[in-house]
């Protein structure tokens, strides 16, 4: 935005443990093994990964090779999921010279080796209880003498938080935990063929439909094999496919951008346009997670404002979407403004089209040639008369139709001979086949026509899919649409991944949101003949519907008709893959959307005069915990705080509910992230992350992403907040989840001056993280830079151009990251 496992118990008897009210494995080496040597596998002093080393014995390096074989598998130990444990056992008597010696898992949860011989690794598998594991030393020496063996015993509690939290940052640079390193992967402007020159960042690069785009948002690892198919479970060769939300127009031209007799150049204009969209670009693992992208992969790709684009599902072929470039209504040109994602069970992608309107031209004559119906569409999305357009894209050319589209003002006798509907093809949620790059997309028009920010999708066997979508503007709405087809788990593999998209997204029933008072929900349904009409109020006349896809391109104000709740800015959905629960991000509310006397249950917060500020998350439970449910039981999980500024009881009690501090406090939640269910951190109590786009904290700390190991639903309880405009005083009855702490809510990352934190993704064990760094600087211009990330990250002295950029990150013990 700019503006679904158990394990089964096992115990081996008595073993020694290590949890935190017992003495540290560093006090038991001490006084049980003073004089042996001892290896910590990943041990680092300033996190918990000392925790998860066997204790191991010396070999004895005085053996005469004539006494009979003594090995030692070193002591027993205590570590948690997801950390690295290191083993290592040694020969005490006899000889080890000519033997071979191994390691062997013989009882607990099976893990993976890592190397053979001596020593090897594990990564601590997910558990729910504690749980033992048994793994076997051997020497069997090549003499034939007899092998000897001994075992040891590591206990692994579940999952916890396993980093230092960061503090505030205004330095720019990406700043991790200790024991983190930042790799910078692909940077705006960076090339994705062979013959494409590299990026001199200097204003003068052209050719944007084969670089990656401006202002990265939304991301997602697409697995690759060796073979170049789809492959799930691959973890070192992928397809890395973002979003291109907007662009910082100063640093793209030499002198920022110009004008010339009132008009803009048909060259910026064109580079600008490029800029937006999607790309797509390989990804490698060079070894021990050392990743770079493949600048000639035959699978990069540039997804822009001009690419093909077919219409599906009901409102393709309406009367609504008739343009200069498609007579029929069923095909236009592009997506813009592209923000967060949603990834379909049979490996699509889905980008979502947000603040699109702003980029349409309508000029003052064009008011009195439309019908009532398209002048309340059009004010009620925001496409309003004497907008030049975001800009001015269209002063560039009067011929080049990838030019005057932007321009809905009518000129022409009908529609087919104009762009007036060009703003009815945009609002939609974009189906792309990231396999294949001469696929065409699709806009999925059954899944409504608003300022989608993303599109969570659930797949359950044998239920329908259900996909969950924020509208993110102040005081719109949360919306969910469920397919009528059930889902069949063998359609994940299937070839014709855009035909699934046909089966899954072109039929189903659209609902939207309604919070109600007593922490219930329902969703209301957006169909033809069971919404009435929307009363007139305001600038806006009453509106009647004349069919489901008009309710469908005007989901707005079919929301509007049926009495759906409005919300602090919908954001990012997230659904946790253990509980099923869907997180929705609200990232914040000015006074006059949300004032002091306006709140609700679900949007309980409005002080200092500015509305809610710094926002909060809310999630929603299904009854029944079906796609198809048509209710829900909800609470507020967190709400952000400046816990600086919170220096009053009154302010503490009623504006910092979730009792943050300063190892965690928040503001403007935007992105959301559940680790990946094949990750041991998206097990169990899947690790929850939460990236910031925040104006009002940024007097401390630039943006933040945070990690989380949420509860659920009903955890905390009934609250009551106190709202007051400094001279009266209002309550607002809403419910919360528990209060946050440290060791369930940690800062892991600060990203660089002005940017923002958006877009997040893994590989499939949860070892490599990947975050989206989108527009560092975008304060400046060319003339006053104003930050010189990504090149700052390695060069504290760069002069350079701040570029979008996404970064790897990974954990220096080849842990998984968080845990």
């Amino acid at each position: 935005m700019t503006d679904n496992s158990s394990i089964g118990l096992y115990t081996d008897g008595d073993v020694a443990t290590n949890d935190t009210t017992q003495p540290s494995l560093e006090a038991l080496a001490e006084k049980r093994f003073s004089r042996r040597q001892t290896l910590f596998g990943g041990a680092r002093a300033t996190s918990l990964a000392l925790m998860g080393t066997a204790m191991l014995a010396a070999c004895d390096d005085d053996a005469d090779g004539t006494t009979a074989l003594v090995v030692s598998a070193g002591a027993t130990a205590a570590t948690s999921a997801g950390r690295m444990v290191t083993l290592t056992g040694s020969v005490t008597a006899g000889s080890s010279k000519g033997s071979a010696i191994s390691w062997a898992q013989t009882s607990g949860p099976e893990v993976e080796l890592i190397g053979t011989g001596n020593p090897v690794s594990f990564i601590a598998p997910a558990v729910e209880s504690t749980q033992d594991l048994t793994f076997t030393f051997t020497a069997a020496p090549t003499n034939g003498d007899t092998a000897a063996s001994a075992t040891t015993t590591v206990r692994v509690s579940p999952a916890v938080l396993g980093f230092t939290a960061v503090a505030h940052s205004l330095e720019d640079l990406v700043v991790v935990p200790d024991g983190y390193s930042v790799t910078v992967m692909t940077r705006l402007g960076d090339p994705l063929t062979a013959a494409t020159a590299a990026y001199a960042n200097d204003g003068t690069d052209t050719d944007f439909a084969n670089r990656i785009g401006d202002h990265g948002d939304a991301l997602h690892f697409f697995g690759l094999s060796s073979g170049g198919d789809p492959d799930s479970s691959a973890l070192t060769r992928g397809l890395m496919v973002q979003n291109h939300e907007n662009i910082t127009q100063a640093y793209l031209h030499v002198d920022g951008p110009t004008t010339v007799g009132g008009a803009r150049p048909l060259a910026e204009v064109v580079k600008e346009i490029e800029c937006h969209g999607v790309s797509v670009s390989e990804y490698v693992d060079g070894g021990e997670r050392s990743w770079s992208y493949v600048q000639d992969s035959r699978f990069n790709r540039r997804i822009t404002p001009n690419t093909e684009m077919a219409l599906s599902g009901p409102a393709a072929g309406s009367d609504w979407m008739v343009t200069a470039y498609s007579a029929e209504g069923t095909a236009g040109r592009g997506t813009i403004n592209n923000c967060a994602n949603g990834i379909t069970g049979w490996n699509s992608y889905l980008t979502c089209e947000e603040n699109w309107a702003g980029y349409f031209r309508r000029d003052t004559s064009d008011a009195a040639l439309r019908s009532a119906a398209q002048l309340t569409s059009l004010l009620r999305y925001g496409v309003r008369t004497g907008a030049s357009g975001n800009y001015n894209w269209t002063t560039a050319s009067s011929t080049d139709t990838t030019i005057t589209r932007w321009n809905a003002t009518i000129s022409g006798t009908e529609a087919r001979e104009d762009f007036r509907n060009e703003p009815f093809q945009f609002g939609w949620v974009v189906e792309i086949d990231p396999y294949d790059p001469a696929s065409t997309p699709r806009k999925r028009t059954a899944l409504g026509r608003c300022g989608h920010e993303g599109a969570f999708i659930r797949v359950v066997e044998g239920q329908p899919v259900a996909a969950y979508m924020g509208d993110d503007s102040r005081s719109e709405y949360l919306y969910k649409f469920v397919s009528n087809q059930t889902w069949d788990a063998d359609d994940a593999s299937a070839s014709d991944r855009l035909a699934m998209g046909d089966k899954y997204l072109d039929a189903g029933t659209l609902y939207v949101a309604r919070f109600d008072e007593d922490g219930s929900g329902t969703w209301l349904p957006l169909v033809y003949g069971q919404v009435p009409s929307r009363p007139a109020s305001g600038s806006y006349v009453e509106y009647t519907f004349a069919d489901q896809a008009d309710i469908l391109i005007n989901a707005r104000l079919a929301a509007d008709a049926v009495g759906a709740t409005p919300m602090d800015r919908p954001e990012w959905t997230a659904g946790n893959p253990a509980t099923g629960e869907i997180y929705l991000t609200l990232t914040n509310s000015n006074n006059s959307y949300r004032p002091v006397d306006g709140t609700n249950a679900a949007n309980p917060r409005s002080y200092w005069n500015a509305g809610n500020p710094n926002g909060h998350i809310i999630r929603l439970r299904e009854e029944g915990d079906t796609t198809a449910a048509s209710s829900f039981a909800w609470d507020i999980y967190l709400f952000g705080a400046d816990t600086i500024d919170c220096d009053t009881t009154f302010e503490e009690t009623n504006i910092n509910i979730s009792d943050l501090d300063l190892r965690n406090d928040f503001s403007s939640p935007d992105g959301a992230y559940f680790s990946r269910a094949t990750a041991i951190s998206g097990q169990v109590n899947p690790v929850f992350w939460i990236e910031t786009d925040d104006g009002a904290m940024t007097d401390v700390t630039n943006c933040m992403l945070l990690a989380a190991m949420p509860g659920t639903v009903g955890d905390g309880g009934a609250f009551t907040v106190t709202n007051t405009d400094g001279t009266s005083t209002y309550t607002q009855d809403t419910y919360v989840g528990t209060p946050a702490t440290a060791a369930n809510l940690r800062r892991f990352l600060v990203g660089p001056l002005e940017c923002e934190i958006t877009g997040i993704d893994m590989t499939p064990d949860g070892r490599t993280l990947f975050v989206g760094i989108q527009h560092p600087g975008e304060g400046g211009d060319a003339s006053a830079i104003t930050s010189h990330w990504p090149t700052s990250q390695s060069d504290t002295g760069s002069s350079a151009r701040p570029r979008s950029a996404v970064v790897a990150i990974t954990k220096d013990d080849g842990g998984v990251i968080a845990l």
